[in-house]
């Protein structure tokens, strides 16, 4: 069920007076997050959902205006925070709105890859780049 969009609203200025007391002031990309720390030194957990994140999924299904994933689900925690879930059984995410999410939620899908068995979907395109340089060199050459 997704939230009506003055409670949305409430939502996001809430967090952003969040932010602001804490001194992050949601800052360019790139910049030191809360404490002076960079993206880089977050650390970040990819598990199987427990029953306990229920609460933490309903809220995060909240705040992207989604249904809560099917059952089994991936989670993708930051800093000890539920940011992201992907449902295995049929491939759906649901992401914090205020956080960057998009390497969290690639990570989410290379898990469930792995745990499906499936090749990973960069291979194909790593072997492209790597044929490209040799394709353009022949297609380059003049004809005689």
């Amino acid at each position: 069920m997704a939230p009506h969009p003055v409670h949305r609203l409430a939502l996001a200025e809430a967090h952003a007076k969040r932010l602001r007391r804490a001194g992050t002031g949601g800052g360019p990309a790139g910049a030191a997050s809360a404490g002076g720390r960079s993206p880089a030194d977050v650390a970040i957990v990819i598990r199987l959902s427990r029953p306990e994140d229920e609460p933490a999924l309903v809220r995060l299904a909240a705040l992207d205006s989604r249904p809560v994933p099917a059952a089994p689900v991936l989670v993708a925690e930051a800093d000890g925070a539920l940011r992201a879930a992907l449902s295995l059984s049929d491939g759906a995410v649901i992401a914090d709105p205020f956080h960057r999410t998009a390497q969290l939620t690639a990570l989410l899908k290379a898990r469930a890859d792995q745990l499906r068995g499936e090749p990973s979907r960069r291979r194909p395109w790593l072997w492209r780049l790597r044929l490209r340089p040799a394709q353009t060199a022949r297609s380059s050459s003049p004809a005689r």
